[in-house]
């Protein structure tokens, strides 16, 4: 899709729902004990590049091992470095995690198996078509890759 080009009118309603219900899970997810939102969210804290603004982004999230994996859709991403630790709130706890950013298509697409098989609804929201094999479309997610979206591997510190 060309820069100038206007979302389709389903990203425009699920962005502006999404901008609605995100004031009410940062409230539910900042709470000092474990809420049945935070088994699948989290609260990720960065900083806005360019103006050093704090944000406070909900986001869900899957556990595959020791680290959480989250669908990177969203300029959100372009705030972390991989070298520089992030604040998360998971589970009523603040944690430091560090964020691997990967955007190799087959780790995407193998990390997105993970996801899909623990938590099948997130297939709702990363909308990449799937051929007949059932798995990614390579052009669809070459082209998802290209404007942005990626795997965020999570590494805590504890």
């Amino acid at each position: 899709m060309p820069p100038n080009t206007p979302r389709p009118i389903s990203r425009r309603v699920q962005a502006r729902f999404f901008k609605i219900i995100n004031v009410l899970m940062r409230n539910i997810l900042n709470l000092p004990i474990e809420t049945p939102l935070g088994k699948r969210l989290m609260l990720v804290h960065h900083f806005g590049r360019k103006t050093g603004k704090h944000y406070c982004q909900p986001v869900s999230y899957v556990l595959d091992g020791s680290d959480l994996l989250t669908p990177g859709g969203g300029r959100w991403t372009l705030n972390l470095h991989e070298c520089q630790p992030v604040s998360i709130r998971l589970r009523g706890h603040d944690i430091l995690a560090l964020p691997e950013l990967v955007a190799d298509p087959n780790e995407v697409e193998r990390l997105l198996k993970v996801m899909s098989k623990v938590n099948p609804t997130l297939q709702r929201f990363v909308r990449i078509p799937k051929n007949e094999n059932g798995d990614l479309d390579p052009q669809s997610l070459a082209a998802a890759i290209d404007h942005g979206f990626l795997v965020v591997r999570w590494h805590l510190f504890c």
